[in-house]
């Protein structure tokens, strides 16, 4: 199982916002996640006060200070950008960071970001359509079809994109979320990745097992092979950074494996020194997990 680093919060410690960003995901890079993923929020989720960077920049800034990790948002709210714009960000992101993006995205739920700035938050059920549409729209882009698109929420006269992405076949595609109805469904149509929130408190692996299921169901409806689509999940807990809580979260995380997934995304939750944290990760959490589901069966 491979380990990802979510950070919850840009605050640094010493003020000086863009170089302590660097030298903490430099650090994460270089100890071995397998991904750095940002939020995509306009506003802060804790104290108004709290720097929150725009995403797609924030990762460009990141293709140059990293040399390993794949960069992504986990995830991109539907309504924050047009389907054209998003696909250019993460072909963008690919190019300069050489081949190493990866498309997260789900229906958007912080309403008070987008009627604060003004932005659409339609109901819940348009919100689907639009993920659903631009999915559609990002794949075609992505796949050199060139053609017209005409959608109930989205027309374009051509699907042509220049540069494309360096990744082949295409950036791949997570779509977030638990939804069993309409997430899971969505992730049958469109997804090479999905993306579980998770934890100890909120079902743990008979959750998972139980999501991998749902998934398997709308993959039949599809046509498509479940198999294809790779399961990852957000822990939700704190993660314990030195040798004998790294120890302990690797056994959890072999149970995870046994359900199915390949990847987690975890955040310093508790840990204010995200530095700290992070070397933590490449000293004890990333080796120990590895070592605790290298021989797990895949389910």
């Amino acid at each position: 199982m491979r380990v990802a680093y979510h950070p919850n919060t840009y605050v640094m410690g010493d003020g000086s916002l863009g170089p302590s960003f660097a030298r903490v995901m430099k650090c994460a890079d270089e100890g071995g996640v397998s991904t750095i993923a940002l939020m995509d929020h306009f506003l802060p989720l804790g104290p108004a006060s709290d720097p929150m960077l725009e995403g797609y920049t924030a990762l460009g800034y990141l293709a140059a200070a990293t040399q390993s990790a794949d960069l992504m948002l986990l995830v991109s709210g539907v309504t924050h950008r047009h389907p054209v714009l998003l696909a250019k960000a993460v072909t963008t992101l690919d190019i300069l960071s050489g081949g190493r993006s990866r498309l997260g995205i789900g229906a958007a739920w912080y309403e008070r970001e987008n009627l604060a700035y003004g932005l659409p938050f339609p109901h819940l059920s348009q919100r689907f359509e639009l993920l659903d549409e631009t999915l559609q729209i990002i794949r075609a882009l992505w796949s050199k079809q060139g053609g017209p698109f005409s959608g109930r929420h989205f027309t374009l006269e051509t699907t042509e994109l220049s540069p494309m992405p360096l990744r082949r076949p295409r950036p791949p595609i997570l779509v977030g979320g638990n939804g069993r109805r309409r997430t899971l469904r969505i992730a049958a149509r469109h997804a090479d990745t999905c993306n579980f929130l998770v934890g100890p408190d909120t079902g743990g692996p008979a959750l998972i097992a139980d999501l991998v299921d749902v998934l398997s169901d709308h993959c039949s409806e599809e046509g498509t092979d479940p198999g294809r689509i790779s399961k990852t999940m957000l822990y939700t807990a704190p993660v314990g950074i030195d040798a004998s809580a790294a120890a302990a979260f690797a056994e959890e995380m072999r149970e995870y494996a046994a359900a199915g997934i390949d990847e987690v995304f975890v955040m310093p939750l508790g840990c204010p020194d995200q530095l700290r944290f992070v070397a933590g990760l490449g000293d004890h959490v990333i080796p120990a997990v590895a070592a605790a589901t290298r021989d797990v069966p895949a389910p």
